[in-house]
């Protein structure tokens, strides 16, 4: 895509126009809320590997009660669900693989509010790493959602490989309790997980750094690498404990989990804004 027709694109389009009634959001929002948190998310940049890009985002999300749970594989047998093209991520000579398990909420376009029906509900992502030109993001195996809609919208406008799933979230003092089962192929998540200590941020050089600290995904469309700039605070982790009463869903990507336990953290929220596919 030439320059011109990048500056004319649709989504920065829509960035340019959205200006005045984003910033009105970042004015007028209650504390505290996902628009506000979402636009002023941005006000916190000093620890990105990279710099934002210097056109609108195009989406806000807030996270809650988001669960990684990673598992250490041979890069041999993750590579068979990676295309050719991207490069696997290794730390210390081991290829990673997560299974995220969340809710989303505040869901909206930059410059809206959210829509009460569309903008809330459970996500669990599948993912590993990869790195292009410096710059390490995320490849998702897969992604389900409750939303019919938010896969039907994630799927055209970045490409993604989302299903829809039937999905609950279940809270108490004590855990969340979550369950999903995808409507395609019967892949599976049932477990309960809770914070288990005081919350941090990752050093850089850390494997936990490592694993979350990453402000880009990637896709491939057609044999072409694609990418999307994100941006978050820094992910305040908690050490986490969680009970796995069912996973199945690495194997529709013909990944087989190890036995041995996941490392386990935990993040309370996170404010993030993503920017149009280029």
């Amino acid at each position: 895509m030439s320059g011109v027709a990048r500056l004319l694109s649709p989504a920065r389009l829509l960035g340019v126009v959205s200006g005045p009634a984003e910033a009105a959001i970042a004015r007028l929002a209650p504390a505290g809320s996902a628009p506000r948190a979402q636009s002023h998310a941005m006000r916190v940049r000093g620890h990105r590997p990279w710099p934002a890009p210097d056109y609108p985002w195009l989406q806000g999300q807030t996270w809650r009660d988001l669960l990684f749970a990673h598992w250490a594989i041979p890069e041999h047998e993750l590579r068979q669900a990676v295309p050719d093209v991207l490069p696997i991520d290794t730390f210390e000579g081991q290829a990673w693989i997560a299974v995220t398990p969340f809710e989303v909420t505040g869901l909206r376009p930059r410059g809206t509010l959210p829509a009460p029906a569309l903008s809330r509900f459970a996500e669990t992502n599948v993912r590993t790493y990869t790195s292009i030109d410096g710059r390490p993001g995320i490849y998702f195996l897969s992604l389900d959602a409750a939303s019919w809609a938010a896969v039907a919208a994630a799927r055209a406008s970045y490409r993604l490989p989302y299903f829809r799933a039937r999905m609950a979230i279940e809270r108490s003092a004590q855990e969340i309790r979550y369950r999903s089962t995808r409507v395609d192929d019967g892949a599976r998540l049932r477990l309960r997980y809770w914070p288990a200590g005081e919350a941090f941020h990752a050093e850089p050089g850390t494997l936990e750094h490592f694993l979350t600290e990453r402000y880009c995904l990637y896709t491939v469309v057609d044999g072409s690498i694609r990418r999307a700039e994100i941006h978050h605070p820094p992910w305040p982790l908690q050490p986490a404990q969680a009970t796995i009463d069912e996973n199945t869903m690495t194997e529709p990507a013909g990944i087989r989990l190890p036995a041995r336990e996941p490392l386990l953290h935990y993040a309370a929220r996170q404010d993030v804004v993503i920017w149009a596919l280029t």
